[in-house]
């Protein structure tokens, strides 16, 4: 039954993506970009009714209230591509730094274009991270909300961290709140595999990281609270009556944290 599940819902996930972009153009692009928002907010929310209606896979999300009324930087734990699409309804202007080839695609780089996003060639980091701060910098102008993965590539629960100097170089330059996004979404939505498991996804929006303070302190706090937050939901959903089935990088952390005996 997960297997056929699992299934319909891949299909029926990619096909409301195709037919809300070819549904939604005319009106998308004749509207002015903020009061478009609502085409990918909408197609967000629907991929996530999508999830609970075929899989059984809830989402629950906590900690709006930590959100700043203007631009700030948004740093979500990246585990699979439920924590790219989850939060977009929730965000006010969101902007998002991504690969430049994702422009080259029909429709989707044209929404893309639209909603004026930062993309990037990352053949050179250092040049790239140059780019994305200084178009950061003007588009945050507009009073958006940046959201960067610090670790900058999906990762297994309960993986040791790996936290990217990017973020602390834009915390640095953009002086803005940053806040964490803590969760377990891998466990329910694991990246690279074809299964979609039931139970309630939570994620939890943290208290705000001041600007100004110094790197190497902003560095830790960020890697300290996230993580903490992300091993608080990790023993919550192992623990549950129905637990997901735990990767052996979450089973060798909840050994570590005293949960598992083997």
């Amino acid at each position: 039954m997960l297997i056929i599940r699992s299934a319909i819902f891949n299909v029926l996930f990619y096909l409301n993506l195709i037919l809300q972009m070819l549904f939604w153009t005319p009106i998308f692009f004749l509207l002015p970009r903020r009061k478009a928002w609502f085409v990918p907010k909408f197609w967000a929310a629907s991929s996530l009714w999508l999830q609970r209606l075929v899989t059984g896979g809830k989402s629950q999300i906590s900690g709006l209230e930590n959100l700043p009324d203007g631009p700030c930087i948004i740093a979500p734990k990246h585990q699979s591509f439920w924590d790219t699409i989850a939060f977009l309804p929730h965000i006010p202007d969101a902007l998002y730094i991504l690969k430049r080839e994702l422009m080259w695609i029909p429709f989707f780089g044209w929404y893309v274009a639209k909603m004026r996003m930062i993309p990037i060639n990352r053949g050179s980091r250092a040049k790239a991270l140059k780019q994305a701060v200084r178009k950061a910098r003007d588009l945050m102008r507009e009073n958006r909300q940046l959201i960067i993965y610090p670790e900058g590539t999906r990762r297994p629960p309960g993986a040791e961290p790996a936290y990217k100097y990017g973020i602390v170089e834009l915390y640095d330059q953009l002086q803005v709140p940053v806040v964490p996004v803590a969760h377990a979404a891998g466990l329910f939505w694991p990246r690279r595999k074809f299964l979609r498991h039931p139970g309630i996804i939570r994620a939890q929006f943290l208290p705000p990281i001041e600007p100004g303070l110094p790197r190497a302190v902003f560095q830790e706090r960020l890697l300290r609270e996230t993580e903490a937050a992300c091993d608080a939901m990790l023993v919550e959903a192992a623990t549950t009556e129905n637990p997901p089935p735990l990767p052996e990088t979450a089973r060798k952390r909840l050994r570590e944290l005293g949960v598992l005996n083997a």
